[in-house]
């Protein structure tokens, strides 16, 4: 299936593979290295993120799917809507809007599932999301392209990469289903592993940026329109996932999981795409909005992540001063308690002295009443008054 896009050239896909632009200023060589390379540490970084997923968790939100289609509402819903009014409100060039247009209907990308890791969101759900979007993009890309850009009457059509799609699949599906069975057999193993992953993940981001910098450096142009757009379009897409996400009552954990998967996109996808519809003289026009797309991408991304470790700090310290609080006020109560025990158990000795004093007095009192001699007055009333001391342990 083709969808129309915006050029009044012939369509690239239709000439020879030697005419297939596979980068700018790129050495095929080099492309092709860096292919492989990212291809099998992707694999081994889902396979890693794999070992996070519960079975059970997993087929619950196929179950229940309703975090899934919100997912995908936004991801087919709102980022293609966004990316189209962005076209239109810049007025952008035929050759940019199609760019702007294609990064809003990819699918959501593998580093959406790093991101959930670090910031503790559902990775059960994040993994399902990415992969049902990509399954969903087989048919959704097409339509989605057909819809927004058949008011524009364009000729071109657009290459829609089903290889890579199958390829992404691929890399997806066999090491996360690895990575489950492993944490279901050896679950300690999988926690060691999980662990290698999150290094691998953020070492797999730093050498993609500059290496996709590198290799497509010669498409970079000094668009300031491109740059904007390609600034604001990833947070508008975090935002509105995250609203959507709480509209329809979902957890906490759901709502940034989802913010995520929104906002990140599959960059290479959108390139592939591009680099097999357009011509080298249009491509330096639009190569530049993919890879600035995807440096804002990790700054958000690592921006989420600062902000969720931010608010788990603040978390724990409101945790343990609670439980601070808590510890003083049963300290308080516990030497409460031993003074009132101390005085209660000091009265009662005193009561049981003055007891004993006064049954002597009186036996005192009654041998001399039986023995002859001269009488001694004294005051009983004043002999059989009680210590000053007991009433005050009253």
């Amino acid at each position: 299936m083709r969808a129309n896009c915006s050029s009044s050239s012939a369509c690239a896909a239709n000439s020879s593979e030697e005419e297939l632009p596979v980068g700018p200023e790129a050495h095929g060589n080099l492309e092709l290295v860096f292919t492989v390379v990212s291809a099998v540490m992707m694999g081994l970084l889902m396979f890693s993120l794999g070992c996070s997923v519960e079975f059970q968790k997993l087929w619950a939100h196929i179950r229940r799917p309703w975090g899934i289609a919100v997912g995908l509402l936004c991801q087919f819903g709102l980022m293609p809507l966004t990316a189209y009014l962005l076209a239109i409100s810049f007025s952008l060039k035929p050759v940019q809007a199609i760019a702007v247009l294609v990064m809003g209907c990819c699918p959501g990308g593998t580093i959406s599932n790093i991101f959930t890791f670090w910031v503790e969101g559902d990775m059960d759900l994040s993994i399902t999301m990415t992969t049902c979007s990509t399954v969903a993009a087989l048919g959704m890309m097409p339509l989605c392209l057909y819809v927004y850009t058949l008011s524009w009457k364009l000729e071109q059509n657009l290459t829609i990469p089903y290889q890579n799609i199958g390829i992404t699949l691929v890399c997806l599906t066999i090491p996360v289903a690895f990575g489950i069975y492993v944490n279901y057999r050896w679950p300690k193993q999988s926690k060691i592993i999980l662990k290698i992953g999150a290094i691998v993940g953020g070492v797999l981001l730093l050498v993609v940026a500059v290496a996709g910098v590198v290799l497509a450096k010669g498409s970079w142009n000094s668009d300031i329109t491109l740059l904007t757009i390609s600034f604001i379009f990833p947070l508008i897409g975090h935002v509105t996932g995250f609203l959507l996400a709480l509209l329809t009552h979902q957890s906490w954990q759901r709502c940034r999981t989802i913010s995520l998967e929104t906002g990140a996109q599959n960059i290479q996808m959108c390139v592939t795409m591009l680099q097999l519809s357009f011509t080298t003289k249009q491509l330096v026009q639009m190569l530049s909005f993919p890879l600035a797309y995807g440096l804002f991408q990790l700054l958000d991304g690592f921006l989420i992540v600062a902000v969720s470790g931010i608010q788990q700090m603040i978390h724990i310290c409101e945790y343990y001063d609670h439980h601070t609080y808590k510890m003083y006020k049963r300290r308080l109560k516990s030497e409460h308690r031993k003074k009132d025990t101390g005085c209660a158990e000091g009265c009662h000795k005193k009561k049981s002295a003055s007891l004993k004093e006064t049954s002597a007095f009186l036996e005192a009192n009654e041998e001399v009443a039986l023995t002859p001699g001269p009488s001694v007055p004294m005051d009983l009333h004043t002999a059989l008054e009680p210590s000053g001391h007991i009433s005050s342990c009253t």
